[in-house]
């Protein structure tokens, strides 16, 4: 056979369909523990005070952002081949679940962490991050495959807004246990809520392996022999070779890439940029919780706000936001200036990912979803690569960071150009052709 469904199965009902929906919404919840208090809020800071306490100046700040540059690069490397084996051997749920217990073991072992360890702390956050990112690659591909067409802006932004409330809710729970600890265990009870965060991640990813199905597999013409290995490469440089096809994916994958260079770097860097300026933990951790709130109902309404103006237009809205928290960032010097900028990156934050994973999900074949999501997660972790090492870099040869939170106006400014290029509609109509060809092969 050329082309083959390895396993088939029924539609499922309205109510099998909600509940395959809330299963796959809930990793978002599970894994965005990972996120806030991993990534944004309660590592980097213990990674500056404790794990990188002997390091000199600014040092530790410009670690982390080494740090996640390599984690990033790794799985930028990796994700379109491993998409493109995920496709062939139908394994997108087990490629997730492999890369998920990496990043929670990764993220487990970040309890041992101690005083001075910034080298391990950095080791151990990488195979984390490198778990989160690629498990993230296969979540992503599953949405074209459970979501209906008119209902995929709204399913994303779903999953968004539960990550802001599990996110937020184990972060509460972890900024309860730092601060109302007794001076000599406030170290300890860190290193409990990252191990914290393993723990929620584990049990919260347990619907999404009981409800959510494995895709059916596609074999497509001439690979009936081959490999998982030969497969993946076999697609991945078919898919370089045809790209030209895919013209308006091709330029929102830059566009992405450049916007959300920006945005993964304020992220990542809020904190540990706001510790250097002076900021006390309390109020850097209390912002970020507040972003997990506050992000909910924007999230939900981003969604809401796609169905009245159109997906691209609100992430235009989204991105000329972002540019003017950028702007803000370099002149701010006190706590209340934080917790303003924070507000503000939450009323965007879900609502321009959201809506880029379901714009990107329309425009690819349904059958290559995770290649296609492996090089979204390349343009998203080179993202996450450039504008962390920018920040690094400018913030080492300056001094301080100031110029680096600015720098990043220029990469939402071009995303904005770039974006406005995309026909998605055009992108829709080629991946539609593009599945219906697979299918009759």
């Amino acid at each position: 056979m050329s082309s083959a469904e390895i396993s088939t199965r029924q539609s499922p009902n309205e109510k099998e369909h909600k509940q395959i929906i809330n299963a796959w919404s809930m990793y978002d919840w599970a894994n965005s523990a990972f996120a806030t208090t991993i990534m944004a809020a309660v590592l980097p800071v213990f990674y500056a005070s404790v794990a990188g306490a002997n390091l000199p100046g600014n040092r530790a700040t410009v670690y982390w952002g080494y740090t996640t540059s390599i984690a990033l690069l790794i799985i930028a490397i990796l994700s379109p081949v491993l998409g493109a084996m995920a496709d062939f051997r139908g394994a997108k749920k087990r490629y997730l679940t492999g890369f998920a217990l990496l990043g929670i073991a990764g993220t487990a072992l970040l309890f041992f962490v101690t005083t001075g360890d910034w080298l391990q702390a950095s080791i151990f956050f990488i195979i984390g991050n490198i778990g989160f990112a690629g498990a993230n690659v296969f979540y992503d591909s599953l949405l074209p495959h459970i979501a209906r067409p008119d209902e995929i802006d709204q399913v994303s932004t779903k999953g968004y807004a539960l990550g802001y409330l599990g996110g937020g809710i184990l972060l509460a729970i972890n900024l309860a246990m730092i601060m109302l600890a007794p001076e000599d265990l406030t170290v300890l009870m860190t290193r409990l809520s990252l191990l914290s965060v393993a723990i929620w991640w584990l049990i919260f990813t347990i619907p999404l392996w009981k409800r959510v199905p494995e895709p059916p597999r596609r074999i497509l013409a001439g690979e009936e022999d081959l490999s998982p290995a030969n497969a993946g490469f076999k697609r991945f440089f078919q898919t370089l070779r045809e790209i030209t096809k895919y013209r308006d994916l091709f330029l929102f994958l830059v566009a992405f890439w450049l916007y959300n260079d920006g945005i993964g770097t304020i992220i990542k860097m809020a904190t540990i940029y706001g510790a250097e300026i002076g900021i006390g933990q309390t109020d850097l951790i209390g912002a970020l919780l507040m972003v997990q709130f506050v992000g909910i109902p924007f999230a939900f309404g981003f969604g809401w706000l796609a169905k009245k103006i159109g997906t691209k237009q609100s992430i235009y809205l989204s991105l000329i936001v972002y540019t003017l928290i950028a702007i803000m960032g370099y002149f701010m010097q006190y706590a209340w200036h934080f917790w303003l900028l924070a507000f503000a990156v939450a009323t965007v934050q879900g609502g321009s990912q959201a809506l880029s994973r379901s714009l990107f999900g329309r425009m690819v074949p349904k059958s290559k979803s995770a290649e296609f999501f492996g090089f979204f997660s390349v343009s998203a972790k080179f993202a996450g690569i450039a504008g962390p090492f920018i920040f690094a870099v400018v913030g080492q040869l300056m001094g301080h960071s100031r110029l680096s939170i600015l720098s990043l106006v220029i990469f939402f400014i071009l995303g904005i150009l770039i974006l406005s290029r995309v026909n998605e509609k055009e992108g829709i109509r080629v991946a539609e052709e593009e599945e219906a060809a697979i299918a009759a092969s």
